[in-house]
């Protein structure tokens, strides 16, 4: 009886601390993962500023062109535009206010113009209006945030998806979109620039290290249980062995 506790104990033993170990080294492996991203992100953005065309043509791409910066002329199409809700700033609840900009070949870049507050609950917004003629805007080129279809509800939606946005727009759009930094003319007060996104490393060292730590009070606990069964071991089979046959 005491070598079959002891043998499960082993395998439990064995189970916890191999799984948080390999939890532990999951998150190291997403830190480098994080690590790589930032890198990559902070390489685009320092590169030149280049035209949309350019950087989504035959010699680039959307997974090229991710995160690069990128500028573009055209007309603004408020009449599509859309709130991209559940984004605050500095503590405050808002929206995101996405424009379509028509280009001269006849295909539009969706244009995240910046945060609005929460009571603005319809689009296109009327207290940001974008200019009627032609702007020049530059800015940031992201990879949508879903594929899936039904992001949009109404004019609002909760995540970022041009496939979304496609099925309701009469022309063809850019596989990225533009986050706006610079604007001629310049925007009015609302909407206010959406900030940078912050690079973090995010919680993976964190993790990984409480991780190991449940690894080792697993041991911990293995090695306590072990000793405890096998300091009882020998009085229990002395007392077996001292109790005449039939006696329970």
């Amino acid at each position: 009886m005491v070598a079959r506790r002891v043998l499960l104990l082993h395998v439990a033993a064995v189970v916890v601390a191999a799984t948080c170990v390999r939890l532990g080294f999951w998150q190291l492996d997403r830190l480098e993962q994080r690590r790589a991203f930032n890198a990559l992100v902070r390489a685009r953005e320092a590169m030149p500023v280049e035209p949309v065309g350019r950087l989504l043509g035959p010699e680039g791409g959307p997974v090229a062109a991710s995160y690069r910066r990128a500028w573009a002329e055209g007309r603004y199409d408020p009449r599509h535009e859309v709130l991209l809700f559940g984004r605050a700033l500095d503590g405050r609840p808002g929206s995101h206010v996405l424009t379509p900009l028509l280009l001269p070949d006849g295909r539009a870049l969706v244009v995240d113009r910046g945060w609005v507050p929460l009571d603005v609950e319809e689009a296109p917004v009327d207290r940001a209006a974008p200019p009627a003629g032609e702007v020049r805007v530059e800015g940031i080129l992201l990879p949508p945030e879903s594929e899936d279809p039904a992001a949009l509800a109404g004019t609002r939606m909760d995540r970022v998806s041009l496939t979304a946005l496609s099925r309701r727009l009469p022309y063809a759009l850019l596989p990225l979109y533009l986050e706006l930094r610079r604007q001629e003319p310049p925007p009015g007060p609302l909407p206010r620039p959406a900030p940078p996104p912050e690079l973090t490393e995010g919680p993976h060292l964190s993790y990984a290290v409480q991780w190991f730590l449940f690894a080792g009070v697993a041991v911990g606990v293995y090695v306590a249980l072990l000793r405890r069964e096998l300091r009882g071991a020998p009085t229990d089979a002395a007392g077996a062995a001292g109790r005449p046959t039939g006696v329970p």
